[in-house]
């Protein structure tokens, strides 16, 4: 039986902000549930403002609930062992224009401590499986798009966690980056990693998970398991529709 990967037990977030003396209260995400198997990929679905980045935030303790409780195998959201578990690609990675790719994945390999000897061998193992080998020398100004996301998926695969969190991951990028993106993807779950994303792309979370949640307005609406969306009758674009916009009000 698998183990747990991720698990997110009745996780709330409210956004307090306080201007000239008065108090704003901001539901961000509320009584979000679900957990995660080892080995799964697990997808992330919602309109702009559903609470999709806030939950991975929350999950990658870059964020503190204002209550209930996330866990990384076991651990505490945003714990030393948490975060050497997993590696996190943001939507928009920032890196410095003068560096080249190889010095990027050297800077971080160095913060998360690994020894030179270990750094050098991974490095030039997450440059193959990202296909960036034969860019690795150029500078960050020179890379595309595509390019920049693939050297942030190396940055998070540097480490070998056993999860890896993405938020948005194919924002932006043409159909050869779209493709390339999903097969790496795929490669790293059949390699064993764990694999959470959000995307507005339903199309790659369809070929891509084995489940998927749909946040609405802050709230988990609902988990859709694969079988649903391919043996169901209806697509993930249809559920999904059918779920964040029951009557067809935006139509």
């Amino acid at each position: 039986m698998s183990s747990v990967a991720v698990s997110l037990n009745s996780v709330s977030k409210v956004y307090k902000r306080s201007h000239l003396g008065r108090t704003t209260l901001t539901p961000g995400v509320a009584d979000i549930r679900f957990d995660v198997a080892e080995g799964e990929v697990f997808g992330l679905l919602g309109l702009n403002g559903s609470g999709k980045t806030t939950t991975l935030k929350l999950l990658l303790g870059l964020l503190f609930p204002t209550s209930g409780d996330a866990r990384v195998f076991g651990h505490p959201a945003g714990s030393r062992e948490a975060k050497k578990s997993l590696g996190y690609l943001p939507e928009i990675p920032y890196f410095y224009r003068y560096l080249t790719g190889r010095e990027v994945l050297s800077f971080y390999g160095g913060l998360s401590g690994l020894a030179p000897a270990t750094l050098r061998q991974r490095i030039d193992h997450v440059l193959a499986e990202v296909r960036m080998t034969a860019h690795a020398h150029r500078p960050m100004r020179e890379y595309s798009k595509g390019m920049l996301q693939r050297i942030g998926l190396a940055q998070a695969m540097l480490h070998d966690p056993r999860l890896l969190v993405f938020d948005e991951p194919v924002t932006g990028l043409d159909p050869l980056g779209l493709r390339e993106m999903r097969e790496i993807i795929h490669k790293l779950n059949v390699g064993g990693k764990t694999v959470l994303f959000s995307s507005h792309s339903i199309s790659e979370v369809e070929k891509l998970c084995h489940r998927v949640g749909i946040l609405v307005k802050g709230r988990l609406e609902r988990i859709v398991e694969r079988s649903e969306w391919t043996t169901g009758g209806k697509s993930l674009e249809d559920i999904f529709v059918g779920t964040v916009d029951p009557e067809g009000r935006r139509s």
